[in-house]
């Protein structure tokens, strides 16, 4: 005897469900985020990670591999990322491809947020690149998937001081305290003004 409608489509949900989970496309199954997008994009949400393929990021931020960390302009800038008050994390590793034994001028070692500015030739570094070698798309009005509008924005700040223009335009210093937030427009929390810098840094 044939199954009622309603019985047969739930069986092919569930083995569509199953199907998904087995080959590892989460997104085929109902209410599971896509693995594939979490943390990674244009329109995803913190955390975001460090990318998969980090000299394919660095190619695309329009950056050079090294073979090895350059000492003509060597110097540190400390990013903090806060998301309605609370800190997002900048990973490790961002600039470095450890198969391939390649490192970017720009690139962290550490989750601390020190972005080091190891280069063979003096120039001028933006944030706008490092966000770009993290994947994570900065304008002036968004940050990642977070877009400012009803009623949250993105501010820069750089040493305590808001920043105008687009962030992405901030020019990486010796030892500036760069702080991205992106809150509610009723918010009015603390903004880091400085680093405590380890000594050698």
């Amino acid at each position: 005897m044939p199954r009622p409608p309603r019985t047969v489509l739930a069986a092919l949900l569930a083995l569509t469900a199953v199907t998904a989970l087995a080959t590892g496309d989460a997104a085929a199954a109902p209410g599971r985020p896509d693995p594939h997008r979490a943390g990674v994009g244009q329109d995803a949400l913190p955390p975001w990670p460090a990318p998969a393929d980090a000299s394919a990021a660095v190619a695309a931020a329009g950056l050079e591999m090294l073979s090895a960390e350059g000492m003509v302009q060597h110097t540190h800038t400390h990013l903090d990322v806060l998301v309605d008050g609370r800190p997002v994390t900048v990973p490790a590793s961002i600039g470095i491809d450890e198969p391939r034994r390649r490192i970017s001028p720009l690139h962290t070692h550490d989750t601390s947020g020190v972005i080091h500015v190891e280069s063979p030739r003096r120039a001028e570094f933006t944030l706008g690149q490092f966000m770009a070698e993290w994947q994570v798309p900065l304008g002036q009005d968004r940050i990642g998937g977070l877009h400012a509008g009803r009623g949250r924005h993105l501010t820069a700040y750089v040493n305590g001081r808001k920043a105008a223009g687009n962030p992405a335009a901030i020019v990486l210093h010796a030892h500036d305290e760069i702080a991205l937030v992106f809150a509610r427009d009723t918010d009015r929390g603390p903004v880091p003004k400085d680093y405590a810098w380890p000594h050698g840094l």
